[in-house]
């Protein structure tokens, strides 16, 4: 009997210019063969986001590309996956997105912004790094007994990014609490990964990991959470 395909959600603006973009569907498909599973990406743009029902999906991945057309449907997807515990993944974007959703829904944090869409927002979570990570690679270190680390295999790795936004470091102690924890970092300590605890897999890496399908290789986090999200769908 042919498997039905485990149903995962891209939330974001799709565009062909968006290389991490490119990268994601190639990650996909590397991720059906390796795990000999079918899996069936829908891309939802952030609009739909904002009235879209999500019932159907078994994962959900929250892709680079912001500022996206609307903020309010990237966290509505996003709340939606953790409120339902389903598997998740935000790159970049998504990482960003995926902090605001949680500072403003578990926090309470009403006021938690973008500094790249509302530069004079008065709780500005996310803003420009000091240096700049556009089209850059760097050293990502690995905190001890953490998920990302056993999934990895290592104490660190070298990962691509291109982004000039990042978790505002003077709200990264208050933010961590028993469930969401850092867990990558930079040489510098500003944070690079984070993860939900008692979680199937909730992760969120402001580097793009989906860049290793380009040069035909499965990073181990895509290859995780895709297995999650087939084991959710298999149920």
């Amino acid at each position: 009997m042919r498997m039905k395909p485990a149903r995962l959600a891209l939330i974001g603006d799709r565009s062909e210019t968006v290389v991490a973009h490119r990268a994601i569907a190639l990650s996909i498909e590397l991720a059906a063969q390796s795990l000999n599973s079918p899996i069936e990406p829908v891309w939802i743009d952030t609009v739909a986001c904002e009235q879209s029902r999500f019932d159907e999906f078994h994962g959900f991945w929250c892709v680079p590309g912001s500022p996206y057309h609307s903020m309010d449907g990237a966290l509505r997807a996003i709340r939606h996956a953790r409120e339902s515990h389903l598997p998740f993944l935000g790159t970049c974007g998504g990482f960003q997105h995926a902090l605001i959703e949680y500072a403003r829904y578990v926090r309470g944090w009403s006021e938690a912004d973008h500094a790249e869409t509302n530069d004079l927002g008065s709780l500005l979570l996310i803003s420009r790094l000091a240096c700049s990570l556009a089209e850059g690679r760097g050293s990502v270190i690995f905190s001890e007994r953490s998920r990302i680390r056993e999934l990895y295999g290592m104490g660190q790795a070298t990962e691509r990014y291109n982004c000039n936004f990042g978790l505002n470091l003077k709200f990264a102690a208050s933010l961590q609490d028993q469930q969401l924890k850092f867990t990558a970092f930079d040489s510098n300590g500003e944070v690079r990964a984070f993860e939900l605890v008692d979680y199937p897999f909730y992760m969120g890496t402001l580097y793009q990991p989906e860049r290793a399908a380009l040069e035909g290789n499965l990073h181990p986090l895509i290859e995780a959470f895709l297995r999650a999200t087939i084991a959710f769908g298999a149920q």
